[in-house]
């Protein structure tokens, strides 16, 4: 049973390092364990390891992995790194991307966005600007829900 009541989030700071990615994957699996969502874990998995990948890939600086449910079952995880430059197609309506952001064949990146679309229930991007305290760049996310979709 759980023992926060949704809304609930958490947020992993993570370090520009090989490992990190596998570090926030076992952090996921354990807080979806710990609110009894553990039915979600392949696809929230997947949904998280293409988005830190994508931010170790294609920055330099920290990211972090960001989690938030609701008590409709759904999840949000979101990755926030320093580069504020959006992946072409990751904002573009879901038609439109499916069709225009997909790799070769026999491409061997680019693939990994493109199953964040076709997996999440919905998804998303916002710049974020330097104001004050906040260290600007970007914020990817992908939503999922559990089997009792609202």
């Amino acid at each position: 049973m759980p023992t926060v009541s949704p809304p609930w989030t958490y947020t992993l700071q993570l370090p520009h390092d090989p490992r990190a990615p596998g570090i926030a994957r076992a952090t996921l699996r354990t807080v979806l364990a710990a609110h009894d969502l553990s039915a979600l874990t392949p696809t929230a998995e997947l949904l998280a390891a293409e988005l830190l990948t994508n931010a170790h890939l294609h920055t330099t600086g920290p990211y972090a992995l960001r989690l938030l449910g609701s008590e409709q079952g759904r999840l949000r995880i979101a990755v926030w790194d320093t580069d504020p430059g959006v992946p072409p197609g990751f904002t573009e309506d879901k038609g439109e991307a499916a069709s225009t952001a997909v790799a070769p064949d026999d491409a061997e990146s680019g693939r990994g966005l493109h199953l964040v679309r076709a997996c999440a229930d919905s998804w998303g991007a916002s710049v974020l600007r330097q104001l004050g305290a906040s260290k600007g760049g970007k914020l990817l996310w992908a939503e999922c829900r559990g089997d009792d979709r609202a």
